[in-house]
């Protein structure tokens, strides 16, 4: 590693696109389908390193939720996200706001209540025991119908003390944010924050739709609205964080290469950018190596690696005078 490879590793930074679902690595995998007798069509952890290989969205999203068969006891929520934090902690990730997807658990007969406390505890103890603190995000997938979101957020009632906000995730293309208008007006009646996913697969128009009828603190991707100049204007002029993905970006071809991506370009021309591994077990990285691929290929600045963690924290939803606190030590670099 590097000085400014290590620089970027030490850094104090925030996390704010992840699906725990998506942190599941291969070993962990197995041995959690050997711990509840599964049957995985893989015969090794190298045959699943092989298979996360991608040409589109749709392509990682039939083996993510094959994965997450084997979660199937609170137990393997919580070691699904305690081997999560543990790497956060290596990389100085010391703050984080993950997502999960409770349908995709649900479905298969998992109770919602085996999902979350098995998350919530590992949670918990990150903050006691590897000062990471963190806000959950619950998120809707929007491949299932409105209905089945509504009996989601039901379900979610009795743990607003766990959960944060509700967010809009899996397949983009032909599943606009305005389909699901009903169901977030009703999450933030009842008292939760809102995020979506808009604007990787799908057009620019989506994070429109996202900002005007989800009513989103931040969007979670967003690379698109290059391709519309008011929109980037407009994300500019309120300051909308965008959660930006740049390994789960090239991974699913959104960019062909590195080279081409856009986060540093929005970062200097004033917008809220972060970095964030979105499906880091499938996508080649967690934080740190989404840092270095940016910084190797772009070239980045310690002053945009600075930014973009000061971004990161200011984009959360923290307290602001936790976000004041982490700024000020950024600023301090």
């Amino acid at each position: 590693m590097n000085t400014f490879h290590h620089f970027l590793n030490e850094l104090p930074k925030a996390e704010l696109h992840m699906h725990l679902e998506g942190s599941l690595e291969p070993e962990l995998m197995f041995q959690l389908a050997q711990r509840n007798q599964i049957t995985l069509p893989f015969d090794s952890v190298n045959a699943i390193r092989a298979a996360y290989q991608f040409s589109n969205l749709q392509d990682f999203l039939d083996i993510y939720y094959q994965g997450a068969n084997v979660l199937q006891t609170e137990q393997d929520f919580y070691d699904l996200t305690w081997a999560y934090l543990e790497r956060c902690k290596a990389q100085n990730v010391l703050h984080v706001e993950p997502f999960f997807d409770p349908q995709t658990h649900t479905e298969r007969g998992i109770a919602f209540a085996t999902v979350i406390n098995g998350i919530d505890r590992a949670l918990k103890d990150a903050e006691q025991q590897l000062g990471i603190s963190s806000r959950l995000i619950m998120c809707f997938l929007r491949h299932l119908p409105e209905s089945a979101a509504f009996a989601t957020l039901e379900q979610a009632l009795p743990y607003q003390d766990k959960i944060m906000a509700v967010g809009l995730d899996s397949s983009e293309k032909g599943f606009p944010p305005e389909l699901f208008e009903r169901v977030f007006t009703k999450a933030r009646e009842a008292g939760f924050l809102t995020v979506a996913h808009a604007g990787e697969e799908g057009p620019a128009d989506y994070i429109g739709q996202a900002l005007n009828l989800l009513k989103v603190e931040r969007i979670d991707h967003g690379v698109r609205c290059v391709e519309d100049p008011a929109l980037v204007e407009h994300l500019i002029n309120i300051q909308m964080p965008l959660t930006v993905c740049p390994l789960s970006n090239i991974k699913l071809c959104v960019f062909k290469d590195m080279r081409e991506h856009n986060v540093l370009e929005l970062l200097e021309r004033g917008v809220k950018v972060t970095i964030n591994s979105d499906d880091p077990a499938y996508f080649g990285g967690y934080m740190t190596e989404n840092f270095v691929a940016v910084a190797d290929a772009l070239p980045m600045t310690k002053a945009q690696a600075i930014k973009l963690a000061q971004n990161s924290f200011e984009a959360s939803f923290l307290s602001d005078a936790e976000k004041a606190e982490w700024v000020k030590r950024l600023q301090q670099l």
